[in-house]
């Protein structure tokens, strides 16, 4: 479960405080799917590092089942994040050194004193690049992945210790439709089959349509949180969705 408090998140630029979160307040359920989304600016990506614990609020706080995360040391927040959490960054983070294989099974080797449980993260490494439609690129850089391809390979990163949050920032900006639907795909089933809770910034409709909820931020407030139901239809992998309001939508009405 995932609780936010009072979230507040302030920068002084010169003379002048800028509010970026003003007092966020919801709470995500476990095995839920949340798509948060909101114009360029409505402090989406500043709310998902703080769920991560990668930055602190200015006010309020971030529980993870029951831990609050805010406020707590580097070390010990590695150890959360390590059992707790997977993150998909924009920016893909990728250690340069390392080749895609290399990179997906890190999170593995660092969480994992046991020597001969590195045949199974290896397995688990190898099928998840397999699942995104990279078993061809195992050995190559990041360097020599283009900027989809290095989408791909941080989603399967976050996956590899399934862990029981995922949190990611836009996983699909820098692929085509393509790839687009597969890492889609890859992200319900880890929800559905493997009752991960999700929880995603995007910009786009189609990939909020498969969360159970939509929150929508403007200028740093939530102004919608609405219950969406998704299903898909296979063969012809079009979602077809339905919305009703929510009890915190229901509240945010006039």
């Amino acid at each position: 479960m995932i609780e936010v408090l009072g979230l507040r998140k302030s920068l002084r630029t010169g003379t002048r405080e800028l509010e970026i979160l003003k007092g966020i307040e919801f709470t995500v359920a476990k095995g839920e799917f949340v798509a948060i989304m909101g114009s360029s600016g409505s402090g989406k990506s500043t709310l998902l590092g703080l769920l991560a614990g990668l930055d602190s609020p200015t006010k309020g706080e971030v529980r993870l089942n029951g831990t609050s995360i805010s406020y707590l040391t580097e070390d010990k927040l590695a150890q959360i994040r390590g059992r707790t959490l997977g993150f998909v960054f924009q920016s893909y983070q990728l250690i340069p050194t390392l080749t895609a294989l290399e990179n997906v099974l890190l999170p593995y080797e660092l969480n994992t004193t046991e020597t001969s449980a590195r045949g199974t993260g290896l397995e688990r490494a190898r099928s998840l690049l397999e699942a995104v439609g990279l078993l061809d690129r195992l050995d190559h850089y990041p360097v020599q992945l283009s900027g989809g391809e290095q989408q791909r390979v941080a989603l399967a990163r976050a996956f590899v210790l399934r862990p029981p949050i995922v949190l990611a920032d836009e996983p699909t900006g820098n692929l085509d439709s393509v790839n687009g639907q597969q890492v889609l795909k890859l992200l319900v089933n880890l929800n559905q089959v493997e009752g991960t809770t999700l929880v995603l910034v995007t910009h786009d409709p189609a990939v909020a349509a498969l969360a159970h909820r939509r929150i929508t931020l403007k200028d740093g407030t939530v102004i919608k949180d609405e219950r969406v139901n998704a299903t898909l239809d296979e063969p012809s992998g079009r979602f077809e969705t339905h919305s009703a309001p929510s009890a915190t939508q229901r509240s945010l009405a006039p």
